[in-house]
């Protein structure tokens, strides 16, 4: 059976918002989006319409680079899934796309995540409730509160060992052009120091190890 790759970007932006959600959180990339492109052409959100102002928000399709975003600090994970569950997540998207003057950001659920407390909105969504509607049918994701309790590292949870990287969002795209990792075989020859240390010296130019 034919499988599809998806992509889920965490961020952490800075900002003011950012900071105190990070407080509350106790945990840091308290942004996610998901995208079905490698590049991130395409990428999909519940966050600011307008960046300066945190208090507009609905349906967006990010611009990883953006004076907003190229800065941010992020983790990219990967998840394969099946063609029919990709029809299903795309039609999820393009459905809410062309209500999106309907959406809203769902400030007061955020409120709800913080409390316990269910707060159910109507055609309203922050931004990893957003993203659990949108994967929550696959077999490949269980997550085991309602989608809208789900927190980014929640998300990230059901991701682990699917990390592809991390560091500074603007390096991403020329993470994708880095040599593959040379690999060792017992018994069939050595990797030339040389190539060794262009590797992790290519590496550690393009990530932010904190």
């Amino acid at each position: 059976m034919e499988e599809r790759e998806i992509y889920f970007l965490f961020t952490d932006t800075g900002t003011s918002l950012a900071k105190v959600i990070n407080f509350f959180t106790r945990r840091d990339l308290n942004h996610v989006s998901i995208s079905f492109t490698k590049d991130f052409s395409t990428v999909y959100s519940f966050g600011r319409k307008r960046p300066k102002n945190p208090f507009i928000g609905g349906f967006v399709k990010e611009d990883i680079t953006s004076d907003f975003l190229a800065n941010a600090d992020c983790a990219v994970y990967l998840q394969t899934i099946s063609e029919a569950d990709y029809c299903i997540m795309m039609k999820k998207i393009q459905e809410i796309e062309a209500r999106q003057h309907e959406y809203r950001y769902n400030f007061i659920g955020l409120f709800g995540v913080l409390f316990r407390v269910r707060i159910e909105r109507r055609a309203a969504l922050f931004c990893s409730q957003f993203v659990a509607t949108i994967v929550q049918d696959s077999e490949k994701f269980n997550f085991e509160k309602p989608t809208h309790f789900i927190t980014p590292y929640d998300i990230r949870k059901s991701l682990e060992n699917k990390l592809i990287y991390y560091g500074k969002l603007k390096y991403y795209r020329e993470s994708l052009q880095s040599i593959p990792v040379p690999r060792l075989v017992f018994g069939e020859g050595t990797i030339p120091k040389q190539s060794l240390i262009f590797y992790i010296s290519n590496k550690f130019k393009r990530l932010v190890i904190k």
